[in-house]
């Protein structure tokens, strides 16, 4: 019976000491008891009585021994003890409230995201495209000031040089092709060349390849994004660093935002500096500046960002050195026969040698910034935001270039002319961006759908300064363009002639007028994370008008020119994961280059139009047209705190530009020569074409917890497919007939870098850097068709960091260890001139972070 078996398991479970099986053994009678009455009941069966067991009379315990008492007790003494201590938790890293909000918190060496989501939903694993995100920490790291420091360590990036006929400025090379009016701030371009600083700057991120569907215009090699610093409404903070450096650099930052309620912030800060160059002297490098930020989020749905900032650098430029080239006798036009021939500080010079005037150079940039972007989460899955910008950048600068030098025996006694350039830009940029962002699925498909209208005005006046031959040297007498002849290569003796006459602008601007509407779509489609497909179209309406005066049969003539184009692109791409922490991906896009994109240039030679045609028929080509093919992987290793990235890649450009000189007897019927004019003449032509192809490698996070590493290895070829250039014209007609099979000039073909720190202790840690470039040839507006180069180098520097407590830490950086002679920039014409890199220097950082 029920009855019998209850009690025999009931005496069953008396004898089993654990607990798991008695409250077992009872729940399954219970059940079995619950189960068989119902199912007695459902087939009409007398109901069965279950009697509660009989409890039966304990044994009588016996009293426990001393000894059994003491243990006893001493167990349950320890069993309090161990209660009492508190359970050690988990050590986490504790996240500063200014850190870097796109990069991977345990690992700010690694970027996770792009600040433009909706364009670059995904996280950069999974983006079918190379990009270079430097963190906050790393430009930290790098003690880089200013854009250029911070570009330059990268590899496959390169330095360009300014001239006449473009400004000296951040002019950067990506992957071969021309970016400097491919810099954008927050998602804006910022045009024309200025210097930027960096320290209203949280991250830089480095698009490589075409970029014309999600930018606009020309980002052919690639396009950057600087990222500002944005007010936080979590905790407020005050940072401050001090630096002292051994080029008698004496700067200093703040940084403060706070909270003045859960829903609103401000950020500001300020910069200043006072400083000279490293192994250059007369040089100096002043700044000053500051920014303000606010958020407001009136609602959870509603965010409304605010930024102004507002630099000032100035100082006295360094246009560079002369370049050595053996059999010179100072003419433009000198032929010559040998492709020997170096910067002459790697022939003798002292590396410092100044070839400017003290008294008279200068430089001042200047830039002012506002911007309002609002942000509306109609529904958790759409978006709308509006951007608008308005920007006003000057590049006021006269400077003195060391050019056309005459090579003498002994070399000792070598001249160089000493050329003067100057420039007055000012740059006004209206620009506003309208964006909705709507998430959907359809099916199995996640998709991310963005669609945008853009408007943009930009408008540049670009004069010059006149009276720079006002003064006179005895027996050597300023030519009537302000150059100087006769000066010492090895011993420049004019560095500190006084100029008792200020220069003046001529009051004869270029004005240059660009609108742009654009509107275009961008699809990102997630199926299940394992297939991720990526589109996207955009056409933008460009419009460009320039006028001004220049010279024509040597009258100075009133002209204007005006163009406009439709630039319709594209770009598809495809991204399989294997695994959640890979991928690999296939991408194709499309670029567009209009004439006058680059904002600086006077001339079609230049990336401009000019409002005077002098020499060439025609400077309204139709765009330059670009291609790009990608394939790669990407891969998150260790804990998914480090990003591996490998890419194959080709872009080719068609109807790229050309330019030659063409005089009575060398001229074309593309290129005639005008009437009543002496000398060459520049001659500008459209049709040719050319690729560059290579490989990119980069690493980004951790290897370990206390090992960050970032870097990369890009390996380039290039070449010259199509040339419309005569033979009789080409620069050095005895050593190159055609520019067809040439690589490119102004792109270093191998470079690489690597940033390294290692956390030995709680309070020391210890990194370093180290960078090299390949030799990099100078030529003519296209390829390497002049026979001069800068020569390769590596440079190396280090950090080591003391946190002194928990507020407060030191910093010393030293650049350039080695005091490594290495150069920039060429300059791309016969007479070339090279940048020179700064000399080793010493920093002292104190960082204050409350």
């Amino acid at each position: 019976s029920l009855r019998s078996n209850a009690a025999v398991h009931f005496n069953d479970e008396r004898l089993d000491h654990t607990s798991g099986r008695k409250v077992s053994a009872v729940a399954g009678l219970i059940a079995v008891a619950s189960f068989s009455g119902a199912e007695a009941q459902q087939t009409n069966l007398p109901p069965v009585t279950v009697d509660a067991p009989v409890a039966r009379p304990k044994p009588a315990a016996t009293a426990p021994t001393p000894d059994q008492v003491r243990a006893r007790n001493a167990l349950r003494r320890a069993a309090r003890r161990q209660q009492a201590k508190p359970t050690p938790a988990v050590a986490t890293p504790a996240l500063a409230p200014d850190r870097d909000r796109y990069a991977d918190s345990a690992a700010p060496y690694k970027g996770d995201r792009l600040q433009a989501s909706g364009k670059f939903p995904e996280p950069l694993l999974n983006t079918p495209k190379t990009v270079t995100v430097l963190t906050k920490d790393i430009i930290e790291d790098k003690n880089a000031t200013t854009l250029k420091q911070a570009i330059l360590s990268t590899a496959g990036v390169t330095l360009g040089s300014g001239e006449g006929g473009n400004a000296f400025g951040d002019r950067f090379f990506i992957r071969g092709f021309d970016a400097r009016n491919d810099v954008f701030i927050d998602g804006v371009r910022d045009s024309g060349v200025s210097v930027r600083e960096n320290f209203f700057t949280e991250q830089i991120e480095i698009l490589r390849g075409p970029a014309s569907s999600f930018a606009g215009r020309g980002t052919t090699g690639g396009a950057i994004n600087i990222v500002t610093k944005e007010a936080q409404t979590d905790k407020s903070f005050y940072n401050m660093d001090t630096t002292f450096g051994t080029d008698q650099t004496k700067r200093i930052t703040v940084d403060v935002n706070q909270v003045i309620s859960p829903t609103f912030a401000v950020r500001a800060g300020g910069m200043f500096q006072d400083a000279d160059v490293a192994g250059r002297s007369v040089t100096t490098d002043d700044r000053n500046g500051g920014f303000v930020a606010t958020k407001w989020t009136p609602v959870d749905a509603v965010k409304i960002t605010t930024d102004y900032i507002h630099t000032d650098l100035h100082g006295i430029p360094d246009f560079g050195v002369p370049y050595y080239r053996p059999g010179s006798n100072g003419s433009s036009s000198q032929q010559f026969t040998s492709t020997a021939g170096a910067p002459y500080p790697d022939v003798g010079i002292n590396r410092d040698n100044f070839y400017g005037f003290a008294n008279r150079d200068f430089f001042h940039v200047q830039q002012d910034i506002g911007t309002i972007n609002t942000e509306v989460h109609v529904t958790p899955d759409l978006v709308i935001s509006d951007k608008m910008r308005a920007s006003r950048s000057l590049n006021n600068y006269i400077g003195t270039l060391a050019e056309t030098p005459i090579a003498t025996n002994p070399l000792t006694l070598a001249t160089v002319t000493v050329n003067p350039q100057s420039r007055y830009q000012m740059t006004d940029v209206l620009a506003n961006q309208s964006e909705a962002t709507y998430k959907f699925d359809t099916g199995s498909f996640r998709h991310t759908l963005l669609g945008g209208v853009e408007l943009s005005q930009e408008r540049s006046s670009i004069d010059k300064y006149t009276g720079l031959n006002s003064e006179t040297v005895t027996g050597t007498p300023f030519t009537g363009g302000g150059s100087l002849g006769g000066v010492s290569v090895f011993s420049p003796q004019f560095t500190d002639t006084p100029f008792g006459t200020t220069p003046t602008l001529t009051g004869m601007p270029t004005k240059i007028l660009i609108d742009t509407t654009s509107v275009y779509a961008l699809d990102t489609v997630n199926y299940r994370d394992f297939i991720i497909l990526n589109g996207g179209v955009r056409y933008d309406d460009y419009r460009i008008n320039t006028s001004g005066w220049g010279t024509l049969s040597g009258v100075s003539t009133f002209g204007t020119q005006a163009a406009e184009f439709g630039l319709p692109n594209f770009n598809v791409g495809v991204t399989i994961k294997p695994l959640p922490n890979a991928s690999v991906y296939a991408a194709f896009a499309t670029s567009s280059n209009p004439v006058g994109a680059e904002f600086d240039g006077t001339s079609t030679a230049y990336g401009g139009v000019a409002p005077v045609l002098a020499g060439s028929p025609n400077q309204i080509f139709g765009p330059e047209k670009n291609k790009a093919y990608e394939v790669g992987t990407k891969w998150e290793l260790f804990n998914r705190h480090l990003l591996l990235t490998a890419a194959l890649f080709e872009t080719t450009k068609d109807n790229a530009r050309e330019a030659f000189n063409v005089n009575a007897t060398t001229q074309t019927a593309a290129c005639p020569y005008p009437a009543g004019v002496t000398g060459n003449v520049s001659c500008i032509i459209a049709g040719s074409a050319y690729y560059v192809r290579g490989i990119d490698l980069e690493a980004g996070g951790k290897i370990t917890d206390k090992w960050s590493v970032f870097g990369g290895l890009v390996l380039m070829q290039s070449a010259v497919t199509k040339s419309n250039v005569p033979a009789a014209n080409m620069p050095q007609p005895q050593l190159y007939t055609t520019n067809v099979g040439l690589p490119l000039a102004n792109v270093a073909h191998q470079s690489f870098s690597l940033l390294s720190k290692y956390q030995l202790t709680d309070i020391w840690e210890l990194g370093g850097q180290a960078v090299y470039r390949s030799r990099i040839y100078g030529g003519q507006l296209l390829a390497a068709n002049e026979g001069t180069s800068i020569p390769n180098y590596w440079k190396f520097d280090a950090f080591v960091e003391a946190k002194i407590d928990m507020n407060w830490k030191l910093k010393l950086y030293v650049n350039n260890i080695t005091n490594k002679l290495y150069y920039d920039a060429l300059y791309q014409s016969g007479t070339p001139f090279v940048l020179e890199a700064p000399g080793r220097a010493a920093y002292l950082v104190l960082s204050a972070r409350y």
